[in-house]
């Protein structure tokens, strides 16, 4: 697994975006960068890795929300165990 840097959010008008998406693209998809898009200095819209964006859209996904409460409270009521334990039962 990768190291996750330190990410950078950058704020860019939107007319700046326009005549260098090339770049703004480049430094989304090679070095994971943020970019907050203004329009007369008010945030309009976020540029994100696209691998990101859809790990974000499942969140939104309500049987995966269920999920994650489900697990978070098996956790709350001591029914959880450390993941070392977990891989090594997998792992045999």
């Amino acid at each position: 697994m990768a190291v996750d840097k330190k990410r950078i959010v950058k704020r860019l008008p939107l007319t700046d975006a326009r005549r260098h998406l090339g770049e703004v693209i480049r430094k989304v998809r090679i070095d994971k960068d943020y970019f907050i898009l203004e329009k007369d200095g008010i945030p309009v819209a976020g540029i994100m890795d696209i691998d990101e964006f859809e790990d974000y859209l499942d969140t939104r996904d309500i049987g995966i929300k269920k999920q994650i409460r489900k697990s978070y409270d098996e956790y709350r009521k001591g029914k959880a165990r450390p993941a070392r334990d977990f891989l090594r039962e997998i792992k045999g």
